[in-house]
């Protein structure tokens, strides 16, 4: 019997960073294994899998390979070594990420050995545009530098709650930044793409939440720069973060993925869908994850649509909906669409476009302000019963007079503003900045969202803040405002920016 791919076989084991332990002597192993080399044939049934992506390794030794080759040349220079972990009893090969090193920069190994560092999921490789993409768990980053490792502890459910909401929520960006003016961005690191932000910002969800991911029964990632035109990216995320059910031997995980679509609010869209979901008394889901991730894509200056690629950036934002321990009740909301095609990319075409001035007035104000203004409507509120507003963001100047319009001071939605740290994440836009706010928002706080998508139409939520959120931050180190001010934050020039934009 022949066995499968060698790309699904290395993927399988490298994404998901899984071992196996004997329960008779201890002994652990960096593969799934049905019984112990030491114990044998007494160890068949007692051998359990272990997950190394929520844990941290030490960097025991390690090299500098200066001229990579073949599928490797466009990392140039980079760091490989041995990761120990659980004190010496697995040890895996792994690369370093995350680092420039110039081909003339003096690298003494010695500096780098010995320090901790925390597994982080990546491509591989480069490769062509027609063959799969190579991804891995075996990248690391250092576990005191801008990505600080933290536990994940399952938390037994304290309190169950008559209304769904967000239970747990995490956002990613890189260290990597282009500063231009009063704009800073969010670029990828050569191996990052979409994929690679949804699966660490689902990561920090679970993190942040302390729910049991075997419970999660439902996975969406929206996203408009899915590096597949047909393959999910919801699928991969749920394999590596291990969501629902799974069995031992089966490599197939108990959940329901799905990839959804509306330009940048491809992902708040799904809010109410999840939130329906836990809340539906029949079903089996327990718990829902909504992810926003996109590498914002933009032409480059001069060129037809370059226009944008003074506000695209790069990240991630995650939200697990349930009814348990829930820190940000779902109120209401509000949804508006039309067929209003201001901004588009057309099959086969690697940038977008848009349509300039249209853009504006007919398309972003328009379903921002209707869905904002017929949600209040709807419940009752004013703007004076809002404590915090956000919307899309993708400039500096639309969502403040788009706040404006309904009403809303500069104290309300400023918080929410992280489109001039991060730039415009497309489909983690709004979600990140409603995740600012959920990072400083007390009990009883009402939050206001208003998404929107090109083509176009708005999504407008309501949440209130419980007493619960205080308890869930002591677990959340890695927050927005931790991105933002990190002292390990890396710049780069434009020619560097462009070259990340387009990855491996």
């Amino acid at each position: 019997m022949s066995s499968g791919p060698i790309e699904r076989r290395v993927s399988y084991i490298g994404d998901r960073l899984k071992g196996s332990r004997c329960t008779i002597c201890g002994r652990e192993y960096f593969r799934v294994r049905k019984y112990c080399g030491t114990c044998g044939r007494k160890s068949f049934g007692k051998i359990e899998d272990i997950d190394f992506f929520y844990e941290k390794g030490v960097l025991e030794s390690c090299t500098v390979v200066r001229n990579p080759t073949n599928k490797f040349r466009k990392l140039g220079s980079y760091i490989y070594g041995i990761v120990s972990f659980h004190d010496g009893k697995v040890r895996v090969p792994g690369r370093l990420t995350d680092r420039i090193l110039r081909s003339d920069e003096d690298v003494d190994p010695s500096d780098f050995e010995g320090r901790e560092v925390v597994p982080r999921f990546r491509r591989r490789y480069s490769v062509g545009p027609s063959e799969i993409i190579p991804t891995i768990s075996l990248a690391f980053t250092f576990a005191d530098e801008y990505y600080p490792y933290q536990k994940y502890e399952i938390v037994k459910p304290k309190k169950e709650y008559e209304t769904p909401g967000i239970v747990g929520y995490g956002v990613y960006v890189s260290r990597f930044r282009i500063k231009e003016g009063t704009i800073e961005r969010s670029v990828p690191f050569l191996d990052e793409d979409a994929i690679t932000a949804a699966v660490e910002a689902g990561k920090l969800a679970l993190i942040h939440s302390g729910v049991d991911q075997s419970l999660i029964g439902k996975i969406y990632v929206g996203s408009e720069s899915n590096p597949y035109a047909v393959n999910p990216i919801a699928s991969k995320v749920a394999q590596v973060l291990k969501l629902g059910e799974e069995e031992r031997d089966e490599r197939v995980q108990g959940i329901d993925a799905v990839d959804t679509e509306f330009a940048c609010k491809a992902a708040t869209s799904m809010f109410k869908d999840a939130a329906a979901l836990v809340y539906y008394p029949k079903t089996p889901t327990e718990y829902a994850i909504v992810i926003g991730a996109d590498n914002s894509q933009a032409a480059p200056r001069g060129e037809p649509g370059g226009e944008l690629d003074f506000f695209v950036g790069f990240g991630g934002s995650a939200f697990i909906f349930g009814m348990r321990d829930v820190i940000a009740e779902l109120e209401g909301w509000y949804s508006c669409s039309s067929d209003t095609p201001d901004f588009w990319r057309r099959d086969l075409e690697p940038y977008p476009r848009h349509g300039g001035r249209f853009t504006g007035g007919p398309a972003y104000f328009k379903h921002i302000v209707k869905a904002g203004r017929k949600l209040m409507e709807k419940m009752n509120l004013t703007p004076g019963d809002i404590d915090y507003f956000i919307c899309h963001q993708p400039n500096p100047v639309w969502p403040m007079r788009a706040a404006k319009s309904l009403g809303f001071k500069p104290e309300q939605y400023l918080p929410g503003m992280q489109v001039s740290k991060f730039g415009n994440t497309y489909s983690g836009s709004s979600p990140i900045g409603l995740a600012s706010v959920l990072d400083i928002a007390k009990p009883y706080e009402r939050i206001m969202i208003v998404s929107y998508g090109s083509g176009a139409g708005s999504d407008a939520y309501s949440f209130l803040v419980t007493s619960q959120i205080e308890e869930k931050r002591s677990r959340q180190r890695f927050n927005v405002r931790y991105q933002v001010e990190n002292r390990y934050i890396e710049y780069i020039d434009y020619a560097t920016y462009r070259r990340f934009k387009e990855g491996l």
